[in-house]
């Protein structure tokens, strides 16, 4: 019998599987949801609005990129709408996801209405590496009755604009409605809880408490900085896969791992298929991504490349049987370093509609192959769409994902690891000219090199004893208080 028939027929097979499946993830199934897969802007942003409008008790709203825009101010107001109704209102915002887009004055209407707002993670002076965790979430959560989570930010590039031809970004979230709403309450909490005092513990809700509302099983899985619950479980699925495993991502920068992974499927043949933006919102990361290219393709792994519009979407289908939909992208940035939030499906209906939205993605997109002399090429000429430019990126997991890049590759031309490609050219030569120009500097303009060192170890040095310091007090307070005080004493 096959793994497969295994899965369905035999009960401790299914109960092994399911295990790993929750440790891997660090998330329990739940039973008893509603999924509705909501495709791009047009359906996402009203669904979330009629949700945010039709609150009676409770709105929390998660997001990495709140821009002051007219898409922003429509959700501004209709959450100082809520305030002003006596609904509990509660936003988070990254604090880099927003830079620079004026959030701070788009919530004064909602905390004078009585709403609380929260910027996650600001720079502060005692950890100088601290701006690194981002909160990159999006979600919403009303009433305990509906949850929303997705790729989507709250900007209008995400919505397009027609009068100058600007396609909406393509991205995908869902509706959800049953006991799992109490697991995305209980992460908006977790990141409430780390960008300030904790939510009051009446707020939050047990699962037992929210009313079956469909047969969809799914996990909730609330990652923090150093957990690597999405990790986990997407090596698991790569490794499970039996027929399918077709992903969509937005900055990927495989590490080897995962590579390793994805090509250990193919050779093993499941039909294996990554598709990412052909024009990224952030150009210099093209090149990088498509580096990684040559591994996949030459262990079967087909790779697609968007035309059109900036392509967003973090999602995941295999065999027709599992589905993930959320706001972590594949690279380490997402998988250790942020807070992200997926919903991982376990269901035919939802995973074959995801399937199918794959397919019609695939029609707008380019197939990635390698050419005679095993060159990295498209199998037609690029579409115009991708030489748009200057939009305005959606994700830190940029920054930290080309770095990777080109540590990797870096590290793999110095040791001789692994054979390198045509792509890696181009990294290998910036790499190259960055060293020579520090080089050239520290030769002849020394100070420049040292001095700024020298600046960024005195930081370093100043905040770590702040926070020896904030810790030694602490302990001394935690023992004063354990210590007894002496009762008092008659001294006649």
């Amino acid at each position: 019998m096959e793994t497969r028939d295994l899965l369905r027929h035999d009960p401790l097979t299914r109960v092994l599987a399911e295990r790993a499946l929750s440790r891997a993830a660090g998330a329990p199934l739940t039973p008893g949801n509603s999924v509705r897969i909501l495709r791009n802007a047009s359906e996402n942003y009203p669904a979330w609005l009629a949700a945010i409008r039709g609150a009676q008790r409770d709105v929390f709203f998660e997001n990495y990129i709140i821009a002051a825009d007219e898409i922003g101010r429509e959700f501004a107001a209709a959450l100082t709408e809520r305030a002003r109704a006596g609904v509990r209102v509660r936003v988070i915002y990254d604090w880099m996801g927003t830079l620079g887009l004026g959030s701070r004055q788009l919530w004064r209407p909602l905390l004078e209405a009585g709403g609380e707002v929260r910027c996650f993670n600001p720079p502060r002076f005692d950890s100088p590496f601290g701006w690194l965790t981002r909160d990159h979430r999006k979600m919403i959560a009303v009433d305990g009755e509906v949850g929303f989570v997705s790729g989507l930010c709250v900007s209008r590039r995400w919505v397009g604009d027609v009068r100058r031809r600007r396609e909406q970004w393509r991205d995908t979230g869902i509706e959800l409605r049953g006991p799992a709403v109490a697991d995305i309450r209980q992460a908006f909490a977790q990141a409430w809880a780390a960008a300030g005092t904790p939510l009051p513990d009446a707020e939050l809700m047990a699962e037992e408490s929210i009313a079956v509302a469909g047969d969809v099983a799914v996990r909730v899985l609330a990652t923090a900085p150093a957990t690597a619950g999405p990790y986990r479980l997407d090596q698991l699925i790569a490794a499970m896969a039996r027929r399918s495993l077709w992903l969509t991502d937005t900055y990927f920068v495989g590490v080897s791992t995962y590579v390793q992974a994805l090509r250990a499927a193919a050779l093993d043949g499941v039909d294996v298929r990554l598709l990412v933006p052909g024009a990224s919102d952030i150009p210099s990361l093209t090149p990088i991504t498509r580096a990684g290219y040559r591994p996949l393709l030459e262990a079967g792994v087909r790779v697609f490349e968007w035309n059109g519009a900036m392509l967003h979407a973090k999602t995941a289908v295999a065999d027709e049987r599992w589905a993930r939909v959320g706001s972590t992208n594949l690279n380490l940035a997402s998988w250790i370093g942020n807070y992200e939030l997926d919903v991982a499906m376990e269901d035919e209906g939802c995973a074959r509609e995801m399937q199918q939205m794959y397919l019609a993605d695939l029609e707008n997109a380019t197939e990635i192959v390698l050419g005679n002399r095993r060159r990295v090429r498209t199998t037609v000429s690029p579409h115009p769409e991708r030489r748009a430019r200057g939009l305005r990126g959606g994700s830190t997991g940029r920054a930290a994902a080309g770095a990777l890049r080109l540590g990797n590759a870096v590290s793999a031309a110095m040791t001789n690891r692994r054979v390198l490609g045509p792509a890696e050219a181009s990294v290998m030569a910036t790499a190259a000219a960055v060293l020579v120009a520090l080089a050239v500097v520290a030769l002849f303009v020394p100070k420049l090199i040292v001095i700024p060192l020298v600046v960024f170890g005195l930081w370093v040095a100043a905040a770590l004893t702040v926070k020896a310091y904030k810790l030694r007090a602490g302990a001394e307070h935690e023992r004063a208080e354990r210590t007894p005080q002496p009762s008092p004493t008659d001294d006649s």
